[in-house]
């Protein structure tokens, strides 16, 4: 633990960030570190809570967090990477765009604010590689064995690095031009730096891992012959079947889905210049349909390249400022979150259903909404909706982006050509092992359990890389 009395003594101090007026001007990171000497005092209010619920029931990493909480309290800063590396591949990319769900079940949040977990995570890494302490691990002796890791997200990166370590011969493929998956063109860069990515990444070559990018499987390369080619196949793809909005109006031009608009300004912002219709906010008012995480993203994007004007619509109510009866602690909080994208300008509108794209020449103009009424939750904790009648209202857009979520990995030739089964979700079928439903094909992530957090999706890479292992092991 930290100092025994530190969470009476110091109040939590969350990272700064650039001024608003700063930032919208550039892709730069928003947040900014807390000073060291600040950050130990954070890592002092780790109160010796018994049973430390953020490491066994809120970080799906299972990550030591009392552990290195308690080696930055003391200055121990080596020792503190050692504890966050044993189960995070990747704490400099958690520690910026994971929602820190360890946060909400620290101890201190039963009726103070939680211990800065995940300012605290990222600074130790930081320091790692400022200092020159995270190297290359390649692994002392070679198996023979070969896998073949599909997709170069957070759970392919981690399975790759986890199976290089244990001697195995591994190369990931992605289909997009660059490797990183949804950390590459998903995320913005004023959440995630693409340096940070391209760091680790150059790690992950001296270790021995192939990466092989703009090769899309089942089209480029065949199913089977990636089946002939490797002793072992994990399929990382991510869950990028999006969820469309089939109303009248639907046809129009300039409405997208918001991947293809992020992906655009990532290209932007890394030197390349998309390819076909360019998708840009700037001057349009724009509606973002969709309130979650990607929907904000939208927001800040937006905003970055000049939109006149912004407004988020979700079909959901809003959500309380403070935990409701039946919302308690430990338990992920259903309440109102604010990104840094809606600090820098944008409508918020809750229980707002989008009825019609309404156009002109060609081009939506405006949305056709209504405010809708959701009852109780019901036994099976499913609520229902009903319209308020004489609630209609109609939103002008030049620009509307569907933000509403992912339904489930893309069933194209990859999943064709490996045969694979899958679920009612649209999710691909795996045992209790990783195993699809043929042998020697393993699945992890959002393939396996649709679009999820990150540390979730590290997780399950590191748990199928042990699979995989075991199953080479035989």
């Amino acid at each position: 633990m930290g100092k025994p009395e530190g969470f009476m003594l110091y109040q939590r101090e969350a990272p700064p960030k650039r001024p608003v007026e700063e930032r919208i001007k550039d892709c730069r990171e928003v947040e900014q570190p807390l000073p060291p000497h600040r950050l130990e005092t954070q890592a002092a209010r780790c109160m010796d809570c018994g049973v430390p619920y953020c490491h066994m029931y809120g970080c799906p990493l299972r990550n030591y967090i009392p552990d290195f909480n308690d080696m930055v309290y003391r200055a121990q800063w080596r020792k503190a990477l050692d504890l966050l590396h044993m189960t995070n591949n990747f704490p400099e990319i958690t520690g910026r765009v994971c929602p820190a769900p360890c946060e909400a079940a620290c101890t201190l949040s039963v009726n103070q604010e939680p211990v800065t977990i995940k300012q605290i995570e990222l600074q130790i890494v930081e320091r790692g590689w400022e200092q020159g302490w995270i190297t290359p691990q390649p692994a002392p002796m070679k198996t023979g064995k070969k896998v073949a890791i599909i997709g170069s997200g957070p759970t392919g990166l981690a399975a790759a690095q986890q199976l290089a370590r244990s001697g195995h011969g591994v190369t990931v493929f992605e289909k997009s031009d660059r490797i990183g998956g949804i950390l590459r063109y998903g995320i913005p860069d004023f959440k995630l730096d693409k340096r940070i990515i391209d760091r680790r990444l150059a790690q992950m070559r001296d270790e021995g891992v192939v990466f092989e990018a703009d090769v899309d499987i089942g089209v480029d390369i065949s199913a089977r012959h990636i089946e002939r080619t490797f002793d072992a196949i994990l399929i990382a793809a991510g869950s990028r079947k999006p969820r469309d909005l089939e109303i009248p109006g639907r046809e129009l031009a300039g409405i997208h889905f918001a991947m293809p608009f992020l992906i655009q300004q990532n290209l932007r912002v890394s030197g390349v210049e998309p390819k076909g219709e360019q998708i840009l906010a700037t001057g349009k008012r724009v509606v973002v349909i969709g309130g979650g995480d990607t929907g904000a993203d939208c927001v800040g994007t937006a905003r970055r390249q000049g939109a006149r004007e912004i407004t988020q619509i979700e079909v959901l109510p809003k959500p309380p400022d403070r935990r409701p009866a039946d919302n308690p602690w430990p338990t992920w909080p259903q309440t109102l979150r604010s990104s840094s994208s809606h600090e820098e300008g944008c409508a918020r509108m809750w229980s707002g259903m989008t009825k019609e794209f309404v156009g002109c020449n060609g081009a939506v103009s405006s949305l056709k909404c209504v405010n809708i009424e959701w009852s109780s939750p019901d036994a099976t904790g499913r609520r229902n909706f009903r319209e308020i009648p004489g609630s209609e209202f109609e939103l002008e857009a030049e620009m509307a982006l569907l933000a509403m979520g992912f339904v489930h990995v893309e069933h194209g030739p990859m999943v064709q050509g490996f045969g694979l089964k899958t679920d009612a979700r649209g999710n691909i079928v795996v045992d209790s092992g990783f195993m699809t439903s043929n042998q020697g094909i393993f699945a992890a992530g959002d393939a396996v359990m649709g679009a999820s957090l990150v540390v979730r999706a590290i997780f399950q890479g590191r748990e199928a890389a042990a699979a995989i292992d075991k199953y080479l092991a035989r």
